[in-house]
């Protein structure tokens, strides 16, 4: 591995407290070579400690999946976190379309900037997808993995794969023409935030997405499956729950646990989103699974 780099000038902790963030780690842009500028969260510490590799969900970024369980995290772990390709301030690929490899191995290059040898790989719905192919495509660069409310395949018969496969064109077309694109972005960030107590930073953090590359990653959750090979996975392994998901069913949550023979399951009543809306019974869950895989 590479050494790591000079320290380089990072964002405050905390960002503008006029809209509402919580506490941040340190973050700062990283430039992953030959394939783009990405934004990265970096704990720092405490020295020693193992990495934990966060990788967050659909439409979301980095900080939006993940702020309610940093200080927790931060606490025993080096937490880092970026933001995928097409969302937050990630890679904008050229002709906006992102796929689900890409992730998975722009995350190994970051930790290969970084000199991490080795993290444990924490995975959100989506980000979950991301965690088992570096796994999948980079099985020494992985400690442990924790998937969190996410299945080997999101598919549902041919209804579902069809609805899939539409969001390549759509992608296509949003990045030709990305007014209504935007607009319709614009329309989803009010409905997510109104009401809520940190409502202008989620509004700012929504708003950074590419809607051609929100498009196109989803279409590529649609083609994930991880059925031939996710049996063979050899490291510890932490599959946490949501049981009242109707995002992805819990069914499917426990399919996957079934399929590694190493995996030891954590359950929470929740929500497919409980990590942000039922914090306070969720992260302390999340903390017990990350644990397990890191031990």
């Amino acid at each position: 591995m590479p050494p790591p780099p000079a320290p380089q000038a990072a964002e405050p902790t905390v960002a503008r407290d006029d809209l509402g963030a919580p506490w941040l780690p340190p973050g700062r842009t990283v430039e992953l070579e030959g394939r783009g500028t990405v934004f990265v969260r970096d704990s720092g510490g405490p020295a020693g400690a193992p990495v934990i590799l966060l990788l967050h969900g659909w439409a979301v970024t980095a900080d939006l999946n993940w702020f309610p369980a940093y200080p927790g995290l931060a606490e025993r772990y080096r937490v880092v976190a970026l933001d995928h390709r097409g969302h937050g301030r990630g890679i904008r690929p050229r002709h906006g379309i992102v796929t689900l490899p890409d992730c998975a191995d722009d995350a190994v290059a970051l930790l290969d900037v970084l000199g991490v040898e080795r993290a444990v790989v924490v995975g959100y719905s989506m980000g979950g997808a991301v965690a088992q192919l570096v796994w999948h495509r980079h099985p020494g660069r992985v400690a442990g993995l924790v998937l969190a409310s996410t299945a080997r395949h999101f598919q549902g018969g041919p209804i579902s794969d069809l609805w899939y496969r539409s969001y390549t064109p759509l992608a296509h077309l949003a990045h030709l023409a990305p007014g209504p694109a935007d607009a319709i972005v614009r329309l989803r960030v009010e409905r997510r935030v109104r009401g809520d107590q940190r409502a202008a930073w989620m509004r700012q953090e929504l708003e950074r997405v590419s809607p051609a590359g929100l498009l196109s990653s989803m279409r590529s959750v649609g083609a994930f499956r991880s059925n031939r090979w996710i049996g063979t996975v050899d490291v510890p392994t932490s599959v946490v729950i949501t049981t009242r998901d109707r995002t992805v069913p819990s069914r499917n949550q426990r399919k996957l646990a079934a399929a590694l023979p190493l995996a030891t399951t954590f359950e929470h009543a929740g929500p497919h989103d409980s990590i942000v809306s039922q914090a306070d019974a969720y992260v302390p869950v999340l903390l017990d699974a990350v644990d397990h895989a890191a031990r």
